[in-house]
C-alpha cells in the first residue's frame, strides 16, 4: 500500500548497524520519519542518540510518538507493559526484524500500526502479521478507515465490528460520498438492522448505536478583507456549517484564493477544524463564474474572478460536485461549502501555501546536524543549494523516486539560489535552501530577508518562510579545541565583495580597541591575500605575538584540519575560503600540548572567588 495515510513522525528506533540500515531504507518512504540509534552501536547517521532503550521507547509512547522497533517484539513489550491502560489511546507499535521479513503491528492497530505494518511490509518485501480480527477475516477496519474519512463516534465500533463479525445484523446507509472500502469487504449488510454503519457528511446529534462515519466530501470556501479577525471567520464557518446541518468531521480542506494565501485568519480556521488550507488562481475561480449561486461584479473588479468563497468550494469539488451552503456573509468575511461526489485529496486540490525554509546543516558531519534541519530536508518538494553542501546531506535528499527535487548551483551563485527559491515556494512548493554552518551567519537567510524587503514581489510577500539554526564554523572550531569563545567575542567576514575593505578595518580596529576573540571567516582567496596579513597587525596593536589563534579547516568533513599558531605566525598560507580562523583575546589561554593542547578564554571565575563574601 501506499505510505499516505500512515501515521507520520515515526520514530525508526534501531539497536544496531543492521537495524540502522534498514531504518535508513525506511525513512523516506514513511512520512516525517526520524532514525533513532542507540548510543555506541547505531549512531552514525541517526538524527537522534539515545542511551537506554527502555526509557527511550517509554518516552516516545508517553508523547503519542509511532514507535517503529526494529527489534525483537520481546524488547518492546517489556519496555512499555507498565505503561498500558487504554487501548483507544496507544500510539502505534511496531515491531520488525532486522531483515524486514517480519512486520508485526503490537499496540495501536486500529490507530494506524496496521496501515504502518503493511507500508513497511511493502517497503522490505516482508510479511505484515495483522492479528485483528476484523482486518483478517473481514478485511475491514471500521475504527481506523482510510484516508479521506472521519470516525464521528468510535466507541460504538466494538458493537458494530462484533456483530458483523457474529453474523448478527447490521445495515449499511451511504448517504455521502464512495463506501467501495467498505462494501468491497468481507463484511455482510442486512437491508433492515437494529444498528448501522452510517456514511454521512451531515451533523449527527444522536447517533444511538450506529457508528457514523464522515467521508470528508466538503470543501470550505472562504474570503474575508485583509487582516480580518480569526475569531470572525471561525466563527462565520462554524455557523455555516451548522446552518447546513453538515459535519466538521466531513470537512476535506478550506479553500481561498491564492491572493490570501498569506491571511492569518484562513490558516487559523484551518487549524481550527485540523484541515490543510489550499488556493486557486484567479482564472480557476473565474472558469467557476456559470456555477456560481451569487456572482458578483464588484469582487471581479477587485481581485478578477466573480467569487471567492463559492468559486473555491467549486472549484475545490471538482465538475461532479455541488454548493452545499451558498455564501454566507459576515461583517469582513464570507464562507461557502461545496460538497463532492467522492472524499476530496487535499494534496490534489489547488495549492499550498509555499514555504521556504532556509536550513543550517552544521559543518556537514551528520552527528552535527541538527534534527530540525533534518527534517526540513525530508520533508521539502525542492533542496537547493551549493552541490559541495547537498553532496553532504545526499542521504536525506535521496533520488527522485522519493519525491524531492535537487537544484545545484555554483558557490558564487548566492543571489541566483535564494531567487530560485522563493520562485518554487511562490508556486506553492516546499522548499528547503541549504547553508553550511548557520543559515544565518555569513549565509542565505539575510539574502533571503533582504529580497523580500526590497522586491516587493507579492508572490514572494505570500511564502511562509523560517530559517533553521545550525552549528556555525567558529561554534565547531571552538569545541574541537577547547573553549575559546568562553568570553565576549565577535565574528568578521574579510571577504571584501560585498563590504569595503576599509570599513572592514574599522571594524577589526573596534575589536582590537575591544580585546574580543574575533573569529574570521572568509580570511583568504586566490585573490585576497593581503587582508588577512592586515587583519593580524590591526589585532596586535592590542593584544601580543603569543596570543593563541586556532586555524581550522573543513571541519565535520574529509579532510578536516585543526592546528593551533601565535598571532605573531599567522600568514596567508594558513587558511583558505574553507577556513575560520578563531584569534583570541589577550585573556586567551593555550593549555597542554601535542594531541592534547587546549585554547581556551576564562570567564573570571577566578576573580569572583577572590572576592570576599
Amino acid at each position: 500500500m501506499s505510505p499516505r495515510g500512515c501515521p507520520e513522525n515515526v520514530a525508526l528506533v534501531a539497536l544496531g548497524p543492521g537495524g540502522l540500515d534498514l531504518a535508513a531504507t525506511l525513512r523516506p518512504k514513511l512520512p516525517g520519519a526520524e532514525v533513532h540509534g542507540l548510543k555506541g552501536r547505531a549512531e552514525e547517521g541517526a538524527d537522534v542518540v539515545f542511551d537506554e532503550m527502555a526509557a527511550h521507547v517509554r518516552d516516545l509512547f508517553g508523547r503519542s510518538r509511532p514507535v517503529v522497533g526494529i527489534c525483537a517484539a520481546g524488547i518492546l513489550i517489556r519496555a512499555l507493559a507498565p505503561l498500558l491502560s487504554d487501548k483507544r489511546q496507544e500510539p502505534p507499535v511496531v515491531a520488525v526484524s532486522a531483515n524486514g521479513g517480519s512486520v508485526v503491528p503490537l499496540l495501536g492497530g486500529h490507530r494506524g500500526a496496521n496501515r504502518l505494518a503493511l507500508a513497511i511490509a511493502e517497503a522490505t518485501s516482508g510479511h505484515a502479521a495483522v492479528t485483528t480480527a476484523g482486518d483478517v477475516r473481514l478485511g475491514l477496519a471500521l475504527d481506523d478507515p482510510p484516508p479521506g474519512w472521519r470516525v464521528d463516534n468510535p466507541d460504538a465500533a466494538k458493537d458494530i465490528m462484533a456483530a458483523l463479525l457474529a453474523g448478527d445484523p447490521v445495515g449499511l446507509k451511504v448517504e455521502a460520498g464512495d463506501a467501495g472500502w467498505i462494501t468491497e469487504s468481507g463484511a455482510a449488510f442486512a437491508e433492515t438492522a437494529p444498528i448501522n454503519v452510517r456514511v454521512t457528511d451531515q451533523a449527527v446529534e444522536n447517533p444511538a448505536g450506529d457508528l457514523v462515519l464522515h467521508p470528508t466530501v466538503l470543501a470550505l470556501g472562504v474570503g474575508c478583507e485583509r487582516g480580518t479577525d480569526a475569531d470572525e471567520l471561525i466563527s462565520l464557518a462554524d455557523e455555516t456549517l451548522s446552518g447546513a446541518g453538515l459535519a466538521t468531521g466531513a470537512v476535506a480542506c478550506v479553500v481561498s484564493l491564492d491572493l490570501k494565501a498569506d491571511e492569518d485568519a484562513v490558516h487559523a480556521l484551518a487549524v481550527h477544524l485540523d484541515v490543510p488550507a489550499r488556493f486557486f488562481s484567479a482564472p480557476e475561480l473565474e472558469a467557476e463564474t456559470p456555477r456560481l449561486a451569487n456572482p458578483s461584479d464588484v469582487v471581479f473588479a477587485e481581485v478578477g474572478c466573480h467569487g471567492v468563497a463559492e468559486g473555491a468550494a467549486l472549484a475545490a469539488a471538482g465538475k461532479d460536485g455541488e454548493l452545499a451552503a451558498e455564501k454566507k456573509k459576515s461583517k469582513r468575511a464570507t464562507c461557502a461549502i461545496g460538497r463532492a461526489s467522492r472524499p476530496l485529496d487535499p494534496e490534489a486540490t489547488g495549492r499550498p501555501r509555499g514555504t521556504l525554509i532556509v536550513v543550517g546543516i552544521g559543518p556537514g558531519a551528520q552527528d552535527w546536524r541538527t534534527p530540525e534541519a533534518t527534517k526540513a530536508v525530508l520533508g521539502a518538494d525542492d533542496v537547493i543549494g551549493y552541490r559541495l553542501y547537498l553532496d553532504l546531506i545526499e542521504d536525506l535528499i535521496g533520488d527522485r523516486k522519493e519525491g524531492r527535487e535537487r537544484h545545484d548551483s555554483d558557490l558564487t551563485e548566492e543571489e541566483d539560489r535564494a531567487r530560485q527559491a522563493l520562485d518554487l515556494a511562490a508556486a506553492g512548493r516546499r522548499v528547503a535552501l541549504v547553508s553550511s554552518g548557520d543559515a544565518g551567519i555569513y549565509a542565505l537567510a539575510a539574502l533571503v530577508h533582504e529580497l523580500l524587503d526590497t522586491e516587493h514581489r507579492a508572490d514572494w510577500k505570500r511564502v511562509r518562510v523560517s530559517v533553521v539554526p545550525g552549528v556555525s564554523a567558529m561554534q565547531a572550531a571552538a569545541a574541537r579545541i577547547g573553549a575559546p569563545l568562553g568570553h565576549d567575542f565577535c565574528a568578521i567576514s574579510l571577504s571584501d565583495l560585498l563590504t569595503p575593505f576599509d570599513v572592514i578595518e574599522k571594524r577589526l580596529e573596534a575589536a582590537a580597541a575591544g580585546d574580543f576573540v574575533v573569529a574570521l571567516y572568509n580570511p583568504v582567496s586566490k585573490r585576497r591575500q593581503k587582508q588577512l596579513t592586515r587583519a593580524r597587525d590591526i589585532l596586535l596593536s592590542g593584544r601580543p605575538l603569543e596570543t593563541p589563534v586556532v586555524l581550522a579547516r573543513n571541519l565535520g568533513r574529509d579532510g578536516e584540519a585543526l592546528d593551533v599558531i601565535t598571532l605573531g605566525e599567522l600568514e596567508p598560507g594558513h587558511a583558505d575560503m574553507l577556513s575560520v580562523i578563531i584569534i583570541g583575546s589577550s585573556r586567551t589561554r593555550l593549555a597542554g600540548q601535542g594531541q592534547g593542547v587546549r585554547v581556551y578564554t576564562p570567564r573570571g571565575y577566578e576573580t569572583k572567588k577572590q572576592v570576599p563574601k
